[in-house]
Parts: C-alpha cells; sequence; structure tokens
C-alpha cells in the first residue's frame, strides 16, 4: 500500500484556526480563577511545601539522604517495577480494550465489570486478597511472599484498568470505513493497525502509561502484607517515606517524595513526546 493510498484513507486532520486568540468572557474569567485557586490549594502549594522541606536543610543533607545505601535501593526497586509494569501495561491494555470493544463473547459484561475492580477496592484489602492467592498458604502452590515479585504482581494488579479504560472510549469512536478502505487498497493488517489505528491510539496509550506509572510508583497498601518490606529487596518508596516519617525525619521523607516528582513528571514528558512522534509518523 503506498503514502498516498493511506494518505487517502487516513481521517483528514482538522486545520488550524488563524487569527487572534478568542478572549474569555467575564463568566469563563471567574471560573478559570476558581479553578486554578482550587487547583493550587490541592496541588501546586502542597508539592511546592514538599520540595522547600527537602530542600531546607542544604544540597549535602538532600545529597545524602537520597544516596543512602537502603533509600537508594528502594528508589531503584520502585522506579524499575514501575516502569516494567507500565511496559506491560502498554501491550495488554489495548489488547483488552480490542477485545471488549470489538469482540462479542459470553460473560463479556462480567468481564468489563471485573476490569473496574482495582480502582474501588480499597488498596489493603487487594493486598490482602494477593496475600491469600500467592503467599505462603497459596491454594494454588504459588508463594511469592516477601520476594521482588511481589511488588511486580502488587503493581499490576493495582494499574490494570488506567491503559484499558484510556483506550477503549478510542476505540469505540475509530471509524470502521477507515479500516476497510485500506484493507480494500492491499493493506495488510499490520499495515492498518500500524498507520492507521495506532496513531489515533497513541495518545490514549501515553496517558493511560503515564497514570500507570505514577500508580505504581506511589504505591503503598496493595504490597505491604504479600512483599514484607524487607530492606534492599522488597522495600519500595512508600515504605520508605513512612518509616522516615514515623522516625520525626520529614526532610528525608520530603527529598524522597521529590525525587519521585521529578522522575514521575520526566517520564509523563518522554510519554508525550513518544506518542506526538508515533502519531506523527502515522
Amino acid at each position: 500500500m503506498t503514502s498516498t493510498e493511506i494518505a487517502a484513507v487516513r481521517p483528514a486532520r482538522t486545520p488550524r484556526r488563524s487569527g487572534p486568540r478568542s478572549t474569555l468572557t467575564r463568566s469563563s474569567g471567574l471560573g478559570l480563577g476558581i479553578a486554578m485557586i482550587w487547583f493550587s490549594a490541592l496541588v501546586l502549594i502542597p508539592l511546592m511545601a514538599v520540595v522547600v522541606t527537602a530542600i531546607d536543610g542544604g544540597w549535602d543533607v538532600f545529597w545524602s539522604t537520597i544516596t543512602n545505601g537502603q533509600t537508594a535501593a528502594a528508589i531503584r526497586l520502585t522506579v524499575f517495577t514501575a516502569l516494567g509494569v507500565t511496559a506491560v501495561n502498554v501491550v495488554m491494555g489495548p489488547l483488552i480494550a480490542w477485545v471488549l470493544v470489538r469482540d462479542r463473547f459470553w460473560g463479556k459484561s462480567v468481564l468489563e465489570v471485573m476490569i473496574d475492580i482495582p480502582f474501588a477496592l480499597p488498596t489493603i484489602v487487594a493486598g490482602l486478597v494477593l496475600l491469600s492467592l500467592y503467599g505462603t498458604d497459596s491454594p494454588i502452590g504459588v508463594d511469592i511472599a516477601n520476594q521482588r515479585p511481589a511488588v511486580f504482581l502488587a503493581f499490576l494488579f493495582v494499574t490494570l484498568p488506567f491503559v484499558v479504560r484510556m483506550v477503549q472510549p478510542v476505540l469505540e469512536e475509530l471509524d470502521r470505513d477507515v479500516e476497510e478502505a485500506a484493507a480494500s487498497l492491499g493493506a495488510s493488517r499490520v499495515t492498518t493497525f500500524r498507520r492507521i489505528i495506532l496513531p489515533s491510539l497513541a495518545p490514549a496509550i501515553a496517558a493511560g502509561a503515564a497514570l500507570s506509572f505514577a500508580r505504581g510508583v506511589s504505591e503503598y497498601g496493595s504490597l505491604v502484607l504479600l512483599s514484607g518490606n524487607l530492606p534492599f529487596k522488597t522495600e519500595v518508596t512508600s515504605v520508605r517515606i513512612l518509616s522516615s516519617i514515623e522516625n520525626d525525619n520529614v526532610a528525608a521523607a520530603a527529598a524522597v517524595a521529590t525525587v519521585l516528582l521529578v522522575i514521575s513528571l520526566t517520564v509523563i514528558v518522554l510519554l508525550d513526546v513518544i506518542q506526538r512522534r508515533v502519531a506523527a509518523r502515522g
């Protein structure tokens, strides 16, 4: 299938409007002001307070805190596990969404409900469920308690719905006539998916991946029972932060939180760049 044919079947992009931007009305400006005040009170000001607390003791204190052996091990475990889980969700999320949207089968409505269980279930209850199934008394003979796979499994459980629920509505809105036109022009299923479907799904996949990663690095309840919180082995940053606060070392907790904030923002920006390039190449 040639580039000309691909361009012919792809949906036309809405041209950008030229000219001066429209100004806010009085009511719109009031709404924007209220929204920014609310957002600042809930997000921006607390984040700034954490960063200020982290650097209040000076760079030397901050650096010694995050390079501490136990803290560094917890950061590495948390970040790399969250990245691995996000990579799995980027593959499995669109696949599950595709099955839910494009296929018809018995029990589909039940599966639709089950997908959202990690959203509704309290995380400590999720940890108890995982411990009952994959702990020392596992009914299926799989014991990963107090091991690193327990952290990975807990992250997978709580992040499962994000990519699925971000991709699913986009798939439902895709025009199948475009795919049929591409097939009639000789495009294979792989080419159709890569050049037509994937560019449309890329923003949703990237958004779901960002949410998945952010949820992973902040998770606590679902893994606290199964992982055992063993230093240098299964201890994650959320547990490390809690330990610092319990020891009345708020600066150390803020330092670790700041590192996680920077890492999360970096990953979100990288995912946004990747999805833009994928959409552009499509």
